[in-house]
């Protein structure tokens, strides 16, 4: 039987980002997440009700979160479903948590200070402009050098108008 994990969230930080190290040099970033959902009952009246997902960052994505991100801002995240379980040492039972394992981010709103922009694209930590956006990288965590570009005088069929 085939299977797929994909989740798709969009909603504000609960709380600042928390970013931590491995012994080994990666960056884990833990944040909180406030999704929205409003809804009309039989009757007309209107609702809401929030719910709060615990993120995981890593690589240079946690380095982005931990940089661009604060308390209250809109975040786009795609990612996919983890259970962890553990034994509890004080009380000595299971426990087990669902969190979001963050593969993809972008940035929403403007940025702090900016005109009212739509925030940097960020895509392995380099900055093209638009709408921002982030990709985890490599398992070392290291952003891969640029592409070459071509020169001047040779133009990419990218940018040929027909």
């Amino acid at each position: 039987m085939a299977s797929f994990n994909k989740v798709i969230l969009l909603g504000n930080l609960t709380r600042d980002p928390e970013v931590r190290y491995t012994p080994k040099g990666s960056a884990v970033c833990d944040l909180g997440l406030a999704v929205n959902r409003q809804y009309s009952l039989d009757n007309g009246e209107k609702r809401e009700e929030v719910t709060y997902v615990d993120v995981v960052l890593w690589a240079r994505l946690a380095e982005i979160a931990g940089e661009y991100l604060k308390k209250g801002r809109p975040v786009f995240i795609e990612g996919r479903l983890q259970l962890d379980s553990w034994d509890d040492k004080q009380s000595g039972q299971k426990r087990t948590k669902l969190r979001v394992v963050g593969e993809t981010m972008q940035l929403l709103g403007s940025r702090p200070g900016a005109g009212g922009g739509t925030g940097a694209e960020m895509e392995e930590g380099m900055s093209s402009g638009g709408a921002g956006s982030a990709r985890s990288s490599s398992s070392s965590g290291r952003p891969s050098a640029p592409p070459p570009r071509p020169a001047a005088s040779e133009p990419d069929d990218d940018e040929i108008p027909f």
